[in-house]
C-alpha cells in the first residue's frame, strides 16, 4: 500500500444520475476545492486530462463507491488514477456517525449558548 505522501491529490466522487459531486485535495497546500462533473464520458476525460497535467502525471488517489463500475471502468484507463473502490455500506455508516456526531455537537453548541449567551439565540 502506497503511503499518503505518494499522491500529489486526493479526489472523492459522489456519483449519482445526473449530478456528480467532486471534492479534490491538495496535498501540499491542504486545499479542498468542490466541483460538479457532467454525466458525459468527455467530463471523466477533460478531469482526467486536467488532473495529469495539472498534477504532472503524479499520482492521484480517487475514492468511489465500488457499486459504480462503469464509472471505475472509465477511471482505469487512466494509469496515473489509483482507485479506492469504498463499499456501499461502509459510506452508509460512516454518513450515519457523521450525522449523529454532528446533532450532537450542535446540540451542546446550543446548550452552551443558551446557559452563556442566551440573548443570541433569538437572532437565529
Amino acid at each position: 500500500m502506497n503511503p499518503i505522501s505518494e499522491y500529489a491529490a486526493s479526489i472523492s466522487i459522489d456519483w449519482a444520475d445526473r449530478k456528480h459531486n467532486l471534492c479534490l485535495k491538495t496535498f501540499c497546500f491542504d486545499v479542498l476545492e468542490h466541483t460538479i462533473l457532467e454525466h458525459k464520458p468527455e467530463a471523466i476525460k477533460d478531469l482526467a486530462n486536467d488532473l495529469r497535467v495539472g498534477f504532472r502525471g503524479k499520482p492521484v488517489a480517487v475514492c468511489i463507491e465500488s457499486r459504480k463500475v462503469p464509472l471505475i471502468h472509465a477511471l482505469l484507463k487512466y494509469d496515473f488514477l489509483v482507485l479506492f473502490p469504498v463499499n456501499p455500506q461502509t459510506l452508509c455508516r460512516c454518513r450515519r456517525t457523521l450525522v449523529a456526531d454532528r446533532v450532537r455537537t450542535t446540540n451542546r453548541r446550543i446548550a452552551a449558548l443558551k446557559l452563556h449567551l442566551p440573548q443570541f439565540l433569538d437572532l437565529f
